[in-house]
């Protein structure tokens, strides 16, 4: 039997799989913070955003803009705070350091692009180690990655369909936690969020739907979070919100609000994103949301509680 994620320490987290995290997760019961940061762009003081995220009582730390196959994590070895000063590690040990950093589970963003979407907007072109591919899920596992979240940044063109059929490929591939779903558009003229969609990556095999939070994107309300839930729970499944649309910087009044909302609906994780600085959510941020969540005592112990136990 796992033990919830919100009251483990380090030394538990490190040794649990990718169904013991999830289960940890579900015992949770609705409490469980993730934190996206951007880790090609500077921090304070020679720290990762990692850091000062998990500081702030983040549970699960998710890397966005991570090229698994040429590594970069400013700050995360000494003299390299800046891109001009960092490189890539080559040593399948990037991940494992920041892992020993931070005491926290590590995800990383993979997008499916589909090179034949509707797009909204004009194509942001990224990477190869940036997309999800058989490739980079191969590399995530050598990596030792807790968990990957298959979606899309602005403009990338990324679809609903691209990323059910790369769900599957993630379960042939990587042995941690599959998340998926689209926080916006990506650029893609389709719905962003719908059952269809969510029934056809629990098809796949996804442990996680990804869903917009309350109040981020037009049109999606409680009545409709709601039968996304429902259908991810009757499938063993969780879901997690998400705030992927510069919300992140609206203030801790919005922040509470959509939070208490998004619980009443019966998400199992709500993650806070990067767009607000274009870096992470302002730290001060991560606090009210989980005073909201999970209240004044559960807030100072995952603040507190010593990476070294």
């Amino acid at each position: 039997m796992a033990k919830r994620l919100i009251s483990a320490d380090t030394s538990d987290v490190m040794q649990m799989n990718g169904a013991e995290l999830k289960q940890s997760i579900k015992a949770s019961e609705g409490r469980v913070i993730v934190s996206e940061n951007v880790v090609v762009h500077e921090a304070i003081d020679g720290l990762t955003t990692s850091e000062l995220a998990a500081a702030f009582g983040a549970d699960l730390i998710l890397l966005n803009a991570l090229d698994v196959l040429n590594p970069v994590i400013l700050g995360l070895y000494p003299g390299e705070e800046t891109l001009a000063t960092a490189k890539p590690h080559h040593d399948k040990k990037s991940i494992r350091r920041l892992q020993e950093l931070v005491g926290r589970p590590i995800g990383v963003n993979l997008e499916p692009v589909d090179p034949d979407a509707k797009m909204a907007e004009d194509r942001l072109e990224i990477p190869q180690g940036r997309r999800a591919s058989a490739e980079t899920l191969k590399e995530a596992e050598q990596l030792g990655l807790n968990f990957i979240v298959l979606t899309g940044n602005p403009g990338t063109g990324v679809t609903n369909a691209q990323i059910a059929e790369n769900v599957a490929i993630a379960k042939e591939n990587f042995s941690g936690m599959v998340i998926a779903g689209k926080m916006h558009g990506a650029g893609v003229d389709e719905s962003v969020v719908s059952k269809e969609a969510a029934a056809e990556f629990l098809d796949a095999g996804a442990d996680v739907l990804l869903v917009p939070a309350i109040g981020t994107v037009p049109g999606l309300d409680e009545a409709e979070l709601k039968g996304i839930v429902e259908l991810a729970h009757s499938r063993n499944g969780l879901v997690m919100s998400t705030i992927g649309t510069s919300q992140e910087g609206s203030g801790s009044g919005f922040l509470e609000n959509i939070a208490i909302r998004n619980k009443i609906c019966g998400v199992d994780i709500q993650h806070i994103g990067d767009a607000a600085w274009g870096i992470q959510s302002p730290f001060e941020n991560i606090y009210p949301l989980s005073k909201a969540i999970r209240g004044e005592r559960h807030t100072i112990q995952r603040m507190a509680r010593s990476i070294n136990r």
